[in-house]
């Protein structure tokens, strides 16, 4: 197995060390290695993290190929420097039956650019009314540990709990995406004044912090497993915030689009802004930011939603909700959260590895940069701002909102187990 030595990064953000890869795993960190026998990656002081991993992914396959498959969606998380998605399962047909998440997992382990893990769906066909084959997709290869509709919400509260009181036999977890329906019927954007304003269809916060508090009192009568889907109101927060002070076992993300952009963007009528849930006021993004620090909210996930250009360039009534993020996550969480002074590197090491490697069980992902430990990898060039093109992303679709956007931070390097699956900038 061939050695690498990176030399001079700033580990998490500290100071300057060396790390030595050997085969898979790191062998040694520290000051002055040995390079002999070793290609040598010069990282002049650009920050090392261990492999991000996302909880929140889309890959459309099967059945939107169009959108994006297995292969594209993974070469575009390398890109992003993650080493372990998660794939949601409103897939076509839907991920419900241990033969899809084999698919899916399999494919996954043959693109070669990162892990996939197959999130099951909780109901059949993601249509409320039975609970899929959590048991079976559990007990296949894919080992799924992580069940959600999203896309839809588990409205049912009685199909909820009988999936928290199913997962908790093998400590899995159910992720809502939190949005009751008939609050929600016809919504186009945020309620709020701008939503008034434009004359579109308002999307109150209250839609998702009814079904949040719900879910929490549910997990906590069961004594099962929770996780919240884009949080993306302050209200949601104080919830979930209250939900932990109480000892309920409840974890929440948030997606970089909703750490950056607010719904005053939708007075362009431009449908890349238009996303479910949808953008929140600058009081929301505020409250957000604020709860990823303090850990109220657990991870970033990216909620990246592939769409073709005829979804998405169209009248915004027409358009589908939903933009890619993989590949400029990393750089959101920079702006919002890094540059803000917010959290260290350490602390972005938390959110978008450690944490979501801990809710998913992701075996091997989320580990330490240490000696004896799996080389998932990811070389950040913190220094550099540029415009975001999206005609350089891996990703089949270019639904980004921040196209022409100046955004720090880039990832140089990406190692899959020592494998490297990006190298300047270059996927291999």
């Amino acid at each position: 197995m061939s050695k690498t030595l990176i030399r001079g990064a700033k580990v998490l953000g500290g100071d300057p060390q060396d790390v030595l890869i050997d085969g898979a795993v790191v062998e040694a960190v520290g000051r002055d290695l040995p390079a002999e026998g070793a290609e040598v990656v010069e990282a002049d002081g650009k920050v090392l993290l261990p492999g991000l991993v996302d909880l929140h992914t889309h890959l459309r396959e099967p059945g939107r190929e169009d959108s994006e498959t297995v292969l594209t969606g993974t070469r575009a998380a390398a890109s992003g420097g993650y080493t372990n998605v998660f794939a949601m399962a409103n897939t076509f047909p839907v991920a419900d039956t241990a033969g899809v998440v084999e698919q899916v997992w399999r494919l996954g382990q043959e693109s070669g650019y990162c892990d996939v893990q197959p999130i099951g769906a909780v109901t059949v066909g993601l249509e409320g009314a039975k609970l899929a084959e959590l048991g079976a997709m559990h007990e296949s290869a894919a080992g799924v540990t992580v069940f959600s509709d999203d896309g839809k919400c588990v409205h049912d509260a009685v199909i909820m709990r009988r999936a928290l009181e199913y997962v908790k036999a093998f400590d899995g977890v159910v992720a809502q995406h939190a949005q009751e329906p008939r609050l929600t019927e016809g919504a186009q954007m945020n309620e709020g004044v701008v939503s008034a304003e434009l004359g579109l269809g308002g999307w109150p916060a209250v839609a998702e912090e009814s079904v949040i508090a719900r879910d929490v009192l549910l997990a906590e009568h069961v004594g099962s497993r929770v996780h919240i889907c884009h949080l993306s109101t302050a209200g949601s927060v104080e919830i979930v915030r209250w939900a932990k002070s109480r000892g309920i076992d409840v974890t929440a993300e948030v997606t970089p689009h909703h750490l950056l952009l607010t719904d005053e963007l939708v007075r362009s009528y431009n449908p890349v802004y238009k996303v479910n849930p949808p953008l929140r006021t600058e009081r929301d993004v505020m409250a957000l930011r604020e709860a990823l620090a303090d850990g109220t909210i657990d991870i970033v996930a990216t909620d990246h939603a592939p769409h073709p250009h005829e979804d998405k360039d169209c009248e915004w009534a027409a358009a589908a909700m939903g933009m890619v993020g993989l590949e400029t996550a990393l750089s959101v969480v920079q702006e919002t959260m890094v540059d803000t002074g917010l959290l260290d590197w350490a602390g972005v090491a938390d959110r978008m590895s450690f944490k979501p490697a801990q809710i998913g069980q992701a075996t091997g992902h989320g580990r330490p940069v240490s000696a004896g430990e799996p080389a998932n990898l990811t070389l950040v060039e913190s220094a550099y701002r540029g415009q975001v093109d999206p005609a350089g992303f891996a990703s089949r679709s270019r639904n980004t909102p921040y196209e022409g956007r100046e955004l720090p931070g880039r990832v140089t390097h990406t190692w899959l187990r020592g494998k490297a699956t990006l190298v300047d900038g270059k996927l291999t």
